[in-house]
This record gives C-alpha cells, structure tokens and sequence, in this order.
C-alpha cells in the first residue's frame, strides 16, 4: 500500500463490486472511509500544495508525463479490473486508458508552452485617464481539488481521468472519491499514479483517494478543498451543491450532470442519405450501450416518406439488435422506469430489441416517436441507455417550440445539406443558446481531447463558462492574481520585464517567443 491510500482502519464492513455481465458480487475489501481518514487524506493533499503550487512548469509537466508513463505500463491490469466491472470490453477499454494518459501528455505540453497562464503586462506610463501604475497579471493555482470519478468511464473521467489530469497540471493536488461501480479499477488506478508520484519526488499527498458515499459529503464539505470536478447524475450533482452551499465559503463546482443533446434532421438531409444517417444515428445512441452523456437522446426527424424512410431504418436496425450490458443495476433499474414514463406521456413504441436474458444488467435498444408539436417535458427525459425519442415535425418552427421542453444540453447536432442555408441559420438560431458544441452532419459521441473542444453547456450542466475535455479544463482550477508596482524580485518569473519564453501580453499587444 502507497502512503496516499487510506488505509481500512476499523471498519469491518467492506464495499461490493459487482459484475454487469452475470450480477455476480463479490468483495473488494475495501473500506468506506471514516470523516478522520478523510480528513486525514485532505490534510495531505493541503501540506502538498505547499510544494505544487509553488513548483515550475517544467516540473510538473514531467510530473504529468511520468503518470501517463505509468498508467500505460500498467495497461493489461487497469483492462482486467475495469472489465470485470463495467463489462466495457474490447478495444474500448485499452483504448480508454491510451485516452487517459493522452490527457496527461496534452497538460504536460500546455505547460510547456505556457499561454494557460493569460501572462499580461501594462507598463506604467501616461494614458488617456492620466498616469497609470504598472500592472502585471496572470493564472495560479486555487489548492487542492475533490474529483468524482464518474461511472461510465472508469479511466477518462475517473481517478486518471482529465479532472485529475487539469488540476494536477495547474498545480493542485487532488483527493478522488472512487466510484462505487468500479473500485477495483480506482484502487488499482490511483496505485498506478501513486507509484509514479512517489518516483518523480513529488508529495505524498499530490493525489489522494477516498471510498464510499459519505467520503465523498465529508471530502466536499471539507474548508481545505478549493473547487470539485463531478460527472455523474442531476440528482447526485444537486446532492453536492447543497453540501457546498450550506459550507461557510462556497468553492465553484463543476458539474457533467445530464444532457440530452437533441439532434435535428432537414427534409433535404432526410431526402439525400436516409439511410446513412439512420445507419450512423443508431451507431450513436447505442454506442457503449447509450450510456455516454452526450448521447443523442431526442432526434427531430420531417414528415413524408424521406423522414419514414429514415425512421424505418432507425426501427429495422433497432429490432434487429441485441442487449447490451450496462453499467450498473441502479442504470438498469432506471433505465427501465423511464422507458415506462415516456410512454405513459403518450410516446408509441416504434422498434424494441430482444428482450435481456441472464442475470446481469443489460438493455435492448429502443425507438420511440412522438409528434414534435406534442413533445412535452415528459418526453424529454434523460434515459441512460441505448434509448432515443424521434420527434416528428411538418415545418423548423415546430422544432424551435419543441426545443423549450427539452432541457439545455453539451450538445447540439444539424444535418442538413449545401441548399439549407437560411434553414441551418434559424436551426442554429434556436440550438446555439442551449448546448456547448454544435455538431454539423456528424454525431456528439466521440468528445476529441484538444485544445479547441469544449465540453459544457449551461444548466444541468454547470460548466457553461468551461469545459471539462480538453486544455481549456485547466482554467477551471486556476484564479487570476495581479500585482500593482512590485519589485521583479516578487514577480513569478513568467511576469518578469526579461522573461520570454511564453506568449504574453504586453501593453495589450500580444508577444510570441521568438520563432513560434
């Protein structure tokens, strides 16, 4: 055991891991955490922001890259866990973990580089409100940050995952509340990184791991913690922001919390590739068995025989399909409830896959269809699984007043063709203000890991003025100081007159370094 795991203590009751596949439970022998070791791993991780947040660049872009060394090095052992209890497979799982230490690398090059840092310098000088003093201005790091891994990606999104990834590179350590789906893969992951931390020399306390619910109450009610990263479910999300609330000093939370990502298809798109796009929105929404947040969960398809011809695709390759494995009995159990909602609001059932067999968690894909000028806010609830709605509409104005029942979402997507110019506009008009990313003839599952992505929307996600995929993430745990007239021998090298090995912004012109 590595000196940042919490140790079982005296707790005699262990937590469960149970297979999706077969139901199978088994014991992990892991403890819950008590409020003390909690605490205790909080504490460590306030004593190593004593070093982190005061470390270079440099330093810690090595530190980034010697976890994504470690996690794949420990790649055939991270798959072996995860499988066992997510049911996720091959090649998604190996190619998880290959995605996990890509995040680690992509931070480590953006320190490098340098311009996270927003480095800002007005020189003192006449201006046209008069003599005005000097002003230096740039990112630092807030302290130690609480990360909740999330269920659907045990490595992305979890212990290895980019919340992690983000907050360690600038300069936070972090304390994660393993996920109860799979707490094999967060022992074994966070063994991984604590290895590594410990051979680069950095503090113990860099990143820290907690088990069980009410770990993760204490974790966020904790003075020390300075900002949480959270995917998971609204009512989960809620559950913590009321713990944040109630603390003397609310921190920012930032939430992936529910999205529905609803998907609208012209007539001329409908007209053109029928059965392309049906063929690729069936891929989409049952990809990793609909249990991805930006799966399409609404699909706005026309009337008349080309939209027929689109839905009657959708239906044959829905009928034809077979279970899939979910991640969970609380997603299973859900799953079907609000199946059985929609329908009681007045949805049809349109096409349904064979019924599940065995003793495991797993679901059948489903098309339901509903007339766009009926859509109401029952019919737009987020079923985690392979479930969309096809929303059925006579003219765009129809799907603009549908759009008001359908809650704000990471994603919005269009299909549509070269003639559709002034329809794409007032399509775009209505989705714009309501999702983080607009996707254009293509599909929202897939999140590329970039500088250039944004993964957030507004509520219920909370991450409307940030993203939780990508360089951008770091921003998230960072705050803005300014220094007024200081010596240079007080200034953070990035804001002294001779420093020029990032982009800065001088007397509000923007300066490369040479050569770039």
């Amino acid at each position: 055991m590595t000196s940042t795991q919490i140790a079982p203590a005296t707790a005699t009751r262990t937590l469960q891991s149970t297979n999706p596949r077969t139901g199978e439970t088994t014991d992990t022998g892991i403890a819950p955490c008590t409020a003390d070791e909690t605490a205790a791993a909080v504490g460590r991780a306030a004593d190593a922001f004593e070093v982190l947040g005061r470390s270079s660049r440099a330093w810690r872009a090595g530190l980034l890259d010697a976890i994504a060394d470690a996690l794949e090095a420990d790649r055939d052992t991270l798959v072996e866990a995860a499988d066992g209890e997510t049911g996720l497979g091959s090649p998604r799982l190996p190619g998880e973990v290959g995605r996990a230490a890509f995040q680690f690398r992509l931070f480590a090059e953006a320190l490098r580089e340098g311009s996270y840092l927003e480095a800002t310098i007005d020189h003192a000088g006449d201006t046209p409100l008069g003599p005005q003093p000097e002003i230096r201005r740039m990112l630092v790091p807030i302290g130690p940050v609480g990360v909740f891994g999330s269920s659907n990606f045990p490595f992305a999104f979890s212990v290895a995952g980019g919340d992690t990834a983000s907050a360690l590179a600038g300069g936070n350590p972090v304390v994660v509340k393993a996920h109860s789906s799979h707490l094999e893969t967060a022992k074994r992951s966070h063994a991984a990184i604590a290895r590594a931390v410990a051979a680069y020399g950095a503090p113990e306390g860099t990143v820290g791991i907690v088990y069980g619910t009410e770990a993760g109450r204490t974790l966020v009610a904790d003075p020390r913690i300075r900002a949480v990263g959270f995917t998971g479910s609204l009512s989960g999300g809620k559950a913590l922001l009321d713990i944040i609330n109630a603390r003397p000093e609310p921190i920012p939370f930032y939430g992936e919390l529910s999205s529905l990502n609803p998907l609208v298809i012209t007539p001329a798109a409908a007209a053109a590739r029928a059965d392309a796009i049906a063929e690729g929105l069936f891929g989409s929404f049952t990809l990793g068995a609909g249990q991805f947040c930006t799966k399409p969960g609404i699909a706005f398809v026309p009337t008349g025989a080309d939209g027929d011809a689109l839905v009657a695709g959708l239906a044959s390759r829905a009928g034809g399909a077979s279970a899939q494995t979910l991640l969970n009995g609380r997603i299973s159990g859900s799953f079907g409830e609000i199946r059985d909602r929609i329908l009681a609001a007045g949805a049809t059932t349109v096409a349904e896959g064979a019924d599940a067999t065995g003793d495991g968690f797993a679901a059948t894909p489903v098309v339901l269809q509903v007339d766009a000028s009926d859509l109401t806010a029952e019919h737009a609830e987020e079923a985690f699984g392979p479930l969309i709605v096809v929303a059925r509409y006579d003219e765009a104005a129809e799907v603009g007043r549908a759009l008001d029942a359908v809650p704000d979402s990471l994603t919005a997507t269009i299909h549509s063709e070269d003639a559709d110019g002034e329809l794409v506009e007032e399509l775009l008009a209505d989705l714009a203000p309501r999702a983080g990313r607009i996707v254009f003839n293509g599909y929202p599952t897939g999140v590329r890991v970039s500088w250039g992505q944004h993964h957030g929307g507004t509520w219920p996600s909370t991450n409307s003025q940030h993203t939780s995929v990508g360089v951008s993430a770091i921003r998230r745990f960072l705050r803005p100081i300014a220094y007024q007239g200081a010596p240079a021998s007080a200034l953070p090298e990035e804001l002294r007159e001779e420093y020029s090995a990032i982009p800065r912004r001088v007397d509000g012109a923007l300066v490369v370094p040479a050569g770039e």
